[in-house]
């Protein structure tokens, strides 16, 4: 639901005069999916972990239960990776769509309190108020 069409015009207009980079929305949903596949990843390897040190007996013994120990460990380590990219990736896409969207908000106050148009300051000079007298 647009209210007003022309300023949606005007604010893509703005956006495309600041000249900003391309924030490469593929590679940063890819980067997105691999953090998630990440803590995936990082979950089944440390429950394969622990299903081995479970199935260790007692003659494979310390070595077999070492091994599952850093297996385990590496688990978490990917585990944490991922879920580092995935929120880093994630909240960065909803803050790019929040300050777009405040911005537009802003400037939609801001033309609503002038009035619905935007004050050219070379037109006229600004009104001062008359002195109070005592």
């Amino acid at each position: 639901m647009i209210e007003q069409p022309a300023r949606v015009e005007q604010f893509q207009q703005e956006i495309d005069a600041m000249q900003l980079r391309d924030p490469a929305v593929t590679r940063e949903r890819n980067l997105l999916r691999l953090g998630g596949i990440l803590m995936v990843i990082g979950i089944v390897v440390a429950a394969g972990a622990y299903v081995l040190d479970r199935s260790a007996n007692v003659n494979s013994g310390q070595a077999q239960q070492l091994d599952a120990l850093s297996l385990g460990l590496l688990g978490v380590v990917i585990t944490i990776a991922g879920g580092a990219m995935f929120l880093r990736y994630s909240l960065g896409q909803f803050l790019r769509f929040w300050l777009a969207r405040l911005s537009y908000e802003q400037q939609a106050a801001a033309d609503r309190l002038s009035g619905g148009t935007t004050p050219n300051p070379a037109a006229a000079p600004p009104k001062v108020a008359p002195a109070i007298k005592r």
